[in-house]
């Protein structure tokens, strides 16, 4: 969860208001928020720094509160969210409404995107915040939020890059390109000398910060770069931003800009950063859009600061708080959420609420979340406790927790293993090939222990038993557990199967002991053995798996379907496992059990 540091007399000033810590510790309970740490502008410096107490250091005491936030409410990163999320919720302020600039669309600022950006990152947005007042705290406040915001949403930087200018040292219409690093050329922020890119790639890999960002477009034969009219950088997404368009505690007129390869994203970063800070504007919670036009003729004009709408009836937000409350007062409660609801009736006589969702509640994506919204402003201490009913368990669980039962009685121990495992382990470890078509690759894996979604339970009931090779034999360990493999069907691209795999571990190991465990679940769960070519039950046939060893192995066929495989494990792959002693394994879908 992100936390958010303000210093607690500028937070209480905001809030037009004093609280004891414990007042304060209350309100952020009730909203929904938690306060995580009290500390002050020198303890952090001595934590950073690693410094004793009785060493003399910068800073003032200034206390600081340390606020645990959601971590997709992108609007509470920041003071100003803060604060207008708190004082709404108190009933002092009301959901202020954003707006767009009255100006045509000829006198908007435009900017063009060029073909090339889409082999990078092929999405910007734009926004200007006109007649803008910054102290030392505001600014500090809008560029920390930048920080939070790099650091949460934007996957740092990878998703969305944010750009902010002065834009008063620029002009219009502005250019998003993408260039060979040779052809760049400007001064980056903070640095006195103008720099070549692909030189300044060079430049900042000893520098602490934008080091991490390099990677996102070094191996690029193309850099994105934003221009002027008078072919002034701007900035270098997603690395850094011009030196002669920085904003100051002097800058009026801010040009906001995020590239992105989510615009989805992007568009909740700008919006986030204009509705927290158009607050300061001189005209309040105004905002002036920009058209951005694409190569292909097609232009969009942004922000979108218009409320979204979705209806959610009385009774869902009734049932899933857990309360029963008046129409009026659920309208109350969402009011208090900075969500507006309007009620109105359906045929049926049932209560509907039409709620408006602003710009600064990116979170609310279904009806459960007005719900959640509704019991936070209620209040989770005030719903009534309740037993909950029974719930009926799901067939495939419950048979799953049946089959559980039967083999564990019959002597065998069940393991818990990890869903996820290395790629050798899933295909070379068991002898197996990538056919391309089954395992779930994780596409940026942050270790190598880790890398495909399991397609099998052979890898991980291996791994336990090599982990505890000198225990006692035999060793007889099951589990029943999901698989994944790629679906083109379903949505998503891919579906799980629950599984049961076990594994007689020990001298005496035989295919015999493995095919008495399959006789014994097909006779528990009802499923009579049949002739091969009758659908009506089960039989067994020849099979040549490469994980196992060849002729000592069998196919468990089902209803006409190939349901599992069981039978002596290869030697090869008992090695790859550093496993001394013979194994025999069964491996089976049991849901095609239950259909």
């Amino acid at each position: 969860m992100p936390t958010v540091s303000v210093g607690r007399d500028l937070l209480f000033q905001a809030l037009g208001r004093t609280y004891t810590q414990d007042e304060f510790e209350e309100l952020c309970f009730e909203f929904g928020i938690e306060l995580d740490d009290v500390t002050t502008e020198k303890a952090i410096i001595r934590k950073e720094k690693h410094l004793k107490e009785d060493e003399e250091i910068g800073g003032d005491e200034e206390v600081i509160y340390k606020i645990e936030v959601p971590a997709n409410r992108y609007d509470l990163l920041c003071l100003e969210g803060l604060v207008q999320s708190l004082r709404i919720f108190c009933g002092v302020d009301s959901v202020p409404k954003y707006i767009l600039a009255g100006i045509s669309k000829e006198s908007m600022l435009k900017m063009h995107v060029k073909p090339e950006t889409s082999v990078i990152r092929p999405y910007v947005v734009c926004a200007v915040l006109r007649g803008i007042t910054f102290d030392e705290a505001r600014y500090n406040s809008f560029i920390d939020l930048q920080d939070k915001l790099h650091q949460n949403i934007c996957r740092r930087r990878t998703l969305v890059a944010i750009g902010t200018h002065d834009l008063d040292t620029i002009e219009g219409p502005f250019t998003y390109e993408a260039l060979p690093p040779s052809d760049i050329e400007f001064k980056p922020l903070k640095q006195v000398e103008t720099f070549r890119a692909d030189k300044l790639m060079e430049f900042y890999k000893s520098d602490l910060k934008l080091k991490k960002y390099l990677h996102i477009i070094e191996d690029s034969p193309v850099f994105p770069v934003i221009y002027d009219r008078n072919r002034t950088v701007l900035s270098l997404p997603p690395i850094i931003n011009g030196a002669h368009s920085a904003i100051s505690l002097k800058t009026k007129n801010v040009f906001i800009e995020c590239t992105a390869t989510d615009l989805t994203k992007a568009k909740i970063v700008l919006n986030t950063m204009v509705t927290m800070f158009s607050v300061y504007c001189q005209r309040k919670f105004e905002v002036e859009p920009v058209e951005v036009i694409y190569s292909d003729g097609k232009s969009n004009i942004c922000p979108e600061l218009s409320p979204y709408h979705m209806e959610v009836s009385l009774t869902y937000i009734n049932g899933i708080a857990g309360v029963s409350l008046e129409a009026n007062k659920v309208a109350g409660l969402l009011n208090k959420m900075q969500l507006h609801a309007q009620q109105s009736v359906s045929v049926d006589n049932e209560c509907i609420f039409t709620v408006s969702v602003p710009p600064t509640r990116s979170d609310v994506l279904h009806a459960c979340d007005v719900a959640e919204d509704v019991a936070i402003a209620y209040g989770f201490n005030e719903i009534p406790k309740r037993k909950p009913a029974s719930l009926k368990p799901l067939p495939l669980n419950q048979f799953s927790d049946l089959v559980r039962m039967e083999v564990a009685l019959t002597g065998y121990t069940e393991v818990l293993t990890w869903i996820l495992c290395s790629y050798k382990e899933n295909f070379p470890m068991l002898n197996r090939k990538d056919d391309k078509s089954t395992a779930v690759i994780i596409g940026n894996p942050r270790s190598a222990d880790f890398e495909v979604v399991r397609s099998s339970l052979m890898a991980g009931i291996l791994k336990t038993v090599a982990h505890n090779k000198d225990h006692p034999k035999p060793i007889k360990i099951f589990e029943v557990g999901d698989v994944t493999v790629l679906d083109e069907l379903k949505d998503v691209g891919a579906t799980n199967h629950r599984q049961l795999a076990a594994l007689y571990c020990g001298a005496t190991s035989g295919f015999e002991l493995i095919h008495g465990l399959v006789d014994r679940i097909m006779e528990v769960t009802g499923t009579p053995f049949v002739l091969p070519g009758d659908n009506t039950g089960y039989y067994i046939e020849r099979s040549d798996e490469p994980e196992f060893l060849s002729g000592r192995q069998a196919n468990l066929i089902y209803k006409g379907k190939r349901i599992g495989t069981f039978g002596i494990v290869h030697p090869q792959v008992l090695e790859n496992f550093d496993i001394p002693d013979p194994c025999s394994f069964v491996e089976l879908n049991i849901e095609s059990l239950l259909l």
